[in-house]
């Protein structure tokens, strides 16, 4: 047995902004100076493999804390094809299924897993017990569509080494990966380029207390600053999915003699609602209050009148979220992702 001087260091800790990782067998064959392949032998008790080796590289394993995936054993083996997709139930931010944007990055995921010979399992598990559908076999991994208030669980299931990716902004020093675009970009060029068309009282609904609208919210901010202006708290609108609720919360604000001539909306469908609320009031889309969204869902071209919106790039969303499950399923690590954003302009916003 080696003293502390000739026990291997861990791996370096990643840097702050980079997700943690558990040790994987290619950190034990860079100390033992020997394959991957021979590491996972040794660990298997391969009788090719000499017992001085087994032992080194199990003692190398134990000085790591390192263990065995079974979910990655069982993808590398072909034991178990499915992977669950995870619509979480957040009772403070409720959204359904049927959510147009989901609805696509749902069937983008399904083709993208089943070009890899992989079952999809849709679940609407709660995210305090995602880690309980890898533990179980149910699945080798899990690919959960948005963070909402619950980063503490997604926290746990990647440090007891279920392969996760998440959907959503990467937030600072978070330990799961996610793949998500930048929101703040989106944001900025949302509010940009309702500034560009003369509009200075532009509202802003979406849930802030989530991490996406949150860095919307933020580029909606800077947008206003790189002008020289500072948007009124009044115009600040805290809405989740609720398309009747925000209907009406557009309709009250109108009703109370806001001045609003613009309206960024943090998806696609709060943009329809808040339309139909201008149009209520009496007010014309675009010429009295124009509208943006976000997302870029199919009805978006065809609202009356067209919507501007945030394009996210769905196809290259889901391959990148699959991709990186894959990688973590196989024991290699992942660093978060982040994807270009596009504004469509359209007729909703008066250019």
């Amino acid at each position: 047995m080696p003293d502390d001087q000739d026990r291997p260091a861990p791996p370096a800790a990643p840097p702050a902004n980079q997700p943690r990782r558990r040790p994987q067998m290619v950190d034990i064959a860079r100390l033992a100076g020997v394959s991957v392949a021979t590491v996972s032998r040794a660990l298997n008790g391969h009788p090719e493999i000499s017992v001085a080796t087994r032992e080194r590289i199990a003692e190398l394993a134990r000085s790591l804390n390192y263990t065995v995936n079974a979910g990655a054993k069982n993808l590398r083996t072909k034991g178990n094809r499915t992977v669950a997709v995870v619509v979480p139930r957040d009772p403070a931010a409720p959204q359904p299924i049927s959510d147009p944007f989901l609805l696509a990055m749902i069937g983008r995921l399904a083709d993208a897993l089943t070009s890899r010979g992989y079952d999809m399992l849709l679940s609407r598990t709660p995210a305090d017990q995602i880690a309980a559908l890898h533990a179980s076999g149910t699945a080798v991994g899990i690919v959960q569509l948005g963070q909402w208030h619950d980063t503490g669980s997604l926290e746990a299931a990647a440090r007891a080494g279920v392969p996760l990716v998440v959907w959503g902004a990467p937030l600072p020093g978070i330990g799961y990966c996610c793949v998500g675009c930048d929101n703040r970009e989106g944001g900025r060029l949302a509010t940009l380029h309702l500034l560009d068309q003369g509009r200075r009282h532009i509202a802003f609904i979406g849930d802030r207390s989530t991490p996406e609208p949150a860095e919307r919210w933020q580029g909606y901010r800077e947008a206003h600053e790189a002008r020289g202006l500072v948007p009124a708290p009044s115009l600040h609108l805290t809405e989740t999915t609720d398309l009747a609720h925000t209907r009406a919360t557009v309709q009250a604000l109108l009703d109370g003699g806001a001045p609003i001539d613009g309206i960024v909306c943090c998806s696609d469908i709060l943009a329809i609602a808040a339309m139909s609320a201008v149009r209520a009031h009496g007010l014309r889309v675009p010429e009295d209050v124009a509208v943006t969204g976000y997302d870029d869902i199919s009805w978006a071209s065809h609202a009356e009148p067209p919507l501007t919106t945030v394009r996210q790039p769905i196809e290259p969303a889901a391959d990148a979220l699959v991709a990186a499950l894959m990688q973590q399923a196989a024991g290699e690590s992942t660093a978060s992702v982040v994807l270009p954003v596009e504004l469509v302009v359209r007729r909703s916003s008066g250019a």
